[in-house]
Formats: C-alpha cells, structure tokens, sequence
C-alpha cells in the first residue's frame, strides 16, 4: 500500500464515530483485556490550536468552519496552495477580494515549506476540478485569516519526493528530509507496529517491560564494544551490545517474562548497512523451550503485521544450519527463489576434468552446481569471466559453466570434457532446462557450498537486471534455521575455539557427552529467524547450570571467568531453566517497509562511517574536560593518519 492510500485508509477511521472511552474495572485479564481492545480512534486534534488536520477533511464537512495548521508545499498562480502536515494534503484557496488583502499578502509571500496557519470553511471544488488522487481531493478551504508562524529560508534541496538527494545530504539535513512522505510513512509504521508488539506481549502474554542499565562493564567474546571512561583512573564502563546478562539475571530474580525496546551498540567501524548503535526486540522466558519461543515470535509476528501487507503465514519453516548451508552455501537463505545447489559428486568420480579430479581425489571433497535458470539468454561471456575471477580471487576455485548444448560452450577445451553421459544425468539430477547455464565448481565441502551461496546471490541480481523476477518485494519468506554449532574454530587461530553464538548458549542435549571429548562437534541450542535472505533474530536456550558455564568458558573459551563472576553465582542460587531471543527492529522495519537501507527506517541515523554528518558528531574535547576521566589523546602520525583515510570509504554507500 502507497502512503496515499495509508493515509485515507487512516483518514477514514477518523471518520468514524468516536465512541466513548470504556471505564476499566477490576476483574480478570481476559475481561481487562476485552475491554481494552474497545480501543477509541485517535484524536490528533486534543491540546493543540487546530480544529483538524489536513488529511482528514472530507466531503462530509462541507460548511464547517475549520482552522488547520501546516507547511505550504506548492502555490499556483497566487490562486491557491497546497497545505501540508503529517496526516495529509489539503487545496486552500487564497482569497482575491480587496478586505482580505492582509491574508493573500502572507499567503502569496510566505517562501515554500514555511509554516501558516489558516482559518476557512469546507467547501465542495467547482466541478471537474476534483482531484481523484487526493483523499481530499473533492473539497477545498476558504480562507478567512492566516497566520505566519514561521518563514522557510532557502532550502538545500526540493522538498518533493521525486527529486533525487544524495544519501550524504539528506542525513546532514535530516529534519528536512524527515518531512518526506516515505520518511513520515516508516516511522509512523515503525510505532504502529511496535506498539502492537507490546500488546501482545505484555498485555496477551503477561510479559514485563524492564528497562536493563546502559552503562556496563565489558563482556568476553562477541562484538567490539564501545568504551565510557569513568573518573577513577584507568576503569571503563561499556556499552552493552545486548542486555544479555541482565536478561537471564531477571530470570534468576523470578520475572518470569522480560521485554524491553532495547537500545544496544557495537563498536564494529565501517560496516555496510550496520549502524552503531541499534534497536532490539528484546525477549526471555523462564521453563520454556526452543519450540516455546519459536511459537512465541511466530504470533508476535502474526500479531503485529501491518494490515497492509500480507498476512504472516504461520508456523515458519524449519532448517538446520547444515541443510541451509548444503543448500543454498548461508546460514540465512533466501527461499523466495530457487537455484539450490546440488551435490553431482557422483556425476563427476570418473572424468578427465584436472579441477574436479583433484577435489573428489581428497577426503572431503566435493563437486556441486546450481542451475542459472534461462542463462543461455541472459548471462553474457564478461558475466562468465567475471564470476570465474571472482572464484579465484575470493575462494581459489576454479568454475566451470556448462550448457546443454556443447555449441554453446564458448569454444571451452574443459568444458568439452563432459561427457555425454555426465550431461545426462546432471540434466536428470538437477532438472535442466534448454535454456539453463550449470556453474559447476568443486573443493572443500564448506567453502564450495560458500562460494555457490555467493555466486547464487549474484547471478538473481543478474537476472533480475534482465527483467526476470525472482525475489518479489512484497513476499515474506520466514525461515527458522537450528542446530548450529556450539563452537566454531578462531580464524587467527583455528585451534582454539570461539563461541558461534555467545557463551551463554546451552549445548544441544544429544551431544552433551561430545563436549568433554569433540568439542567442535556440539550442535547447540541457537536458532535465528531469517527473513528473505535477512538474519532478523537470533536466540537460544541459555546455561542454567552454574558447572557447565564455567566449564566452557575457562576451559574451551579460555575466557577470564572473573568477568562474569555475578552471573555465574547467580546461576548458582537457583536458577530457572531460561531462553530468549532478540529481533533487530530495524532490519525487520527495512524489510517490511521494502526501504534500500536500514537508515531510511530510523529518525536520526549515524552514516556509513558512523558519523552523525547533522551534528558532526563524534566531536573533539578540550584537554581540560578529559583531566577528571584521567585521558590523553595519542595523535597519530602522518603516516597512520594517511594510512587511515586509505582505509575509510570515500562516499556514503546503502
């Protein structure tokens, strides 16, 4: 649905009676809850000086004397002018007559987007000049006064829709650019459905809103954190990056059921569509299971689904994370499309093929494929060699294309080393097309499953440069995927483990025995939530038991346990078997609103390089102000320096 079409769906609930506010009595939660959701239409117009808002007039007030409140969007000819605020458009019409001349003067004088307020009646437009398009397209005000409120100077940009500003800009002049209707539409959805989250939370499910301390002490594993320097010398605080520890602890406090809108931030530099600081769905329940949670998030989902999207279907699909990876080579598919990868290790155990010979010659070697739907009409010989580099420069395989007719090899003295049996049977295995491409590679199991994944991704946003569809906006594909690894090897050291989610994560109980013997091979308790190829959640069943937390964090994490001393004496004091989850609200919101960043669904985002390019903040501070937090600024050198902006992107990227 269009923000036009969203604000007259909202402008007819406005019209509706408004009924009188049911009176809340004591009684039980359900008869509290039913009388609750006897909800009253919202009432824009309390406590200000307007009688209405621009959206909401209709035909159904003609003859009404009004006052509306707003920025002047277009002027025509002195004749009349569009009004805007945040509910919608109105046409006002300026009066001509020599005894308002005061009125026309501020209104023909006043630069664009300063804001007035006027005063008029309702009246219907002359025929044939109603505006189909406009929720209020068949009336117009008759203005009687006008009041400057505030003049506009000269703006940095067009305050209209289609006139395109680079990301730079609109985020240095971010309150202009809030005033846009895509803007206005994603924050004001953003509180629908949040809202609706905790109703159905707190008010469904007898969950408790707790806010948890934002300044904390640093955590072992996990995300860089952001430091806060406290007046006693050399001790910092930190900036959570969730409120993990507080979740569980309210868990040992006997909450039961904590939610909270959390505000969390990761020091993790220049990151593409990552912000520093970030909002979560914050969720932990005591006695409760993976399914449990699960089931939980399915509804909240379903629950607080905007009306004008397609119903979530529930329960989500399932995946373990060695099926997702065999698959489609991620831990977050997305499966609005196909292009699956194959194993064809079989296909290839006899061939003359030097790569694939070598591969399937070592212990855990394997070939594998996907089939380019109508490749042969889409996919060019750059497209080939740039997939083939980009094979050997990320992942040091080789790729082999193949089609179905051997003319169409591009003259490939490999290629032609398939043999005609092997074409067969990949045509039978992996249901070949005419018209279809086979990339074929082969190596480690892992890695070659990671690099289809990759080049999957890359040949949908091919072909969908060439006008096929295949990852329709408006489709929401949830995915579960479980049963990831507990642990997974250091990349600096890959004898030594790392937590694949966070320490708190409960092994899986089938292979508990595995964790004093084959600890890389425990499946734990983690489960994520993917959205259309995005990872929008993630949790797990946490450690109860204060042992076995301390177990893997000394002895396979070779954490300093001392940080986590309070919690693992709380687990010690009677602790309720706990899970949890957390949703990222703003990726979820960039989803649903189908917005090209998550910046486009936050008020006040920091840039690509985690500036605040309003404010230009982060901001030096004067030596003197530092003294008390027992700090000194290490400058670097020139050549650090330059090194440094080497590093840093030169333009703002979605």
């Amino acid at each position: 649905m269009h923000l036009g079409a969203w604000l007259g769906q909202l402008c007819r609930g406005l019209s509706r009676p408004v009924g009188r506010t049911p009176q809340l009595v004591r009684g039980s939660l359900s008869r509290r809850l039913v009388l609750s959701s006897r909800r009253r239409i919202p009432e824009f117009n309390s406590f200000v000086s307007r009688t209405n808002t621009c959206g909401e007039l209709r035909s159904s007030h003609l003859g009404q004397e009004v006052t509306l409140c707003g920025w002047i969007q277009y002027r025509r000819q002195n004749i009349f002018l569009v009004l805007r605020d945040f509910h919608g458009l109105v046409q006002v019409i300026i009066p001509q007559d020599e005894s308002s001349a005061s009125v026309k003067k501020i209104l023909c004088e006043a630069p664009l987007e300063s804001v007035v307020k006027v005063s008029g009646t309702v009246i219907s437009r002359p025929p044939g000049q109603e505006n189909p398009t406009m929720p209020t397209g068949e009336i117009e005000i008759k203005v009687k006064t006008a009041e400057l409120l505030n003049a506009c100077k000269k703006l940095p940009f067009e305050m209209k829709d289609f006139v395109k500003k680079t990301e730079a800009l609109r985020l240095q002049y971010r309150y202009l650019d809030l005033r846009s209707s895509q803007m206005q539409y994603n924050l004001r959805l953003r509180s629908e459905v949040v809202m609706k989250m905790r109703e159905y939370l707190c008010n469904l499910h007898g969950f408790v809103d707790i806010e948890t301390p934002t300044l904390f002490k640093r955590t072992p594993g996990g995300a860089k954190e952001f430091l806060v320097p406290s007046r006693e010398p050399g001790k910092f605080y930190s900036l959570p990056q969730s409120p993990q520890q507080f979740k569980q602890l309210l868990m040992v406090g006997g909450l039961d059921r904590y939610f909270q809108v959390a505000r969390c931030y990761r020091d993790e530099g220049s990151k593409p569509d990552r912000q520093p600081e970030f909002t979560q769905i914050d969720i932990e329940m005591s006695f409760v299971d993976q399914t449990g949670v699960q089931s939980l998030i399915e509804g909240l989902l379903h629950y607080s689904w905007p009306s004008d999207k397609d119903p979530v279907v529930t329960p989500f699909p399932s995946m373990t994370f060695a099926e997702a990876l065999s698959s489609y080579g991620t831990d977050k598919p997305d499966t609005r499309f196909g292009m699956k990868i194959v194993d064809v290790s079989n296909v290839f155990r006899k061939t003359e093929i030097r790569f694939l010979q070598d591969a399937l010659s070592k212990p855990q070697g394997t070939a594998k494929a996907i089939c380019v739907p109508e490749g042969v009409k889409h996919i060019k010989r750059k497209d080939i060699e740039s997939i083939k580099q980009f094979a050997a420069d990320q992942f040091n395989q080789e790729v082999l294309p193949i089609f179905l007719k051997a003319s169409r090899n591009w003259n490939s003295p490999v290629a032609k080393l398939v043999t005609e049996d092997q074409r067969l049977e990949l045509i039978r295995l992996m249901e070949i097309q005419e018209e279809d491409v086979v990339l074929l590679t082969a190596g480690e199991h892992k890695k070659t499953c990671s690099l289809l994944g990759k080049l999957r991704l890359q040949c949908a946003d091919l072909l969908e440069t060439k006008g096929m569809v295949l990852r329709d906006p408006a489709q929401f594909s949830f995915l579960w995927v479980v049963d990831f690894p507990l642990f997974l090897p250091k990349e600096e050291s890959p004898t030594e483990l790392e937590s694949a989610h966070h320490p708190f994560t409960a092994p899986h109980p089938s292979d508990l025995h595995l964790l004093y013997t084959e600890p890389e091979k425990v499946r734990s308790q983690h489960y994520d939530l993917v959205l259309n190829g995005s990872e929008i959640g993630g949790g797990s069943i946490r450690i109860h038991d204060a042992q076995l937390q301390q177990y893997i964090l000394a002895t396979l994490l070779k954490e300093d346990v001392k940080l986590l001393s309070h919690l693992l004496q709380a687990l010690d004091h009677g602790a309720p078997p706990h899970g949890g989850i957390a949703l990222g609200l703003d990726r979820l919101m960039c989803l649903i609103t189908g917005a090209p960043s998550i910046r486009d669904v936050i008020a006040f985002p920091k840039s690509f390089r985690g500036h605040d390019l309003m404010s230009s903040a982060p901001d030096s501070v004067p030596v003197e102000e530092l003294r008390p937090y027992h700090i000194q600024v290490s400058w670097p050198t020139e050549a650090e320096a330059g090194k440094d902006s080497l590093n840093q992107p030169h333009q703002q990227k979605s």
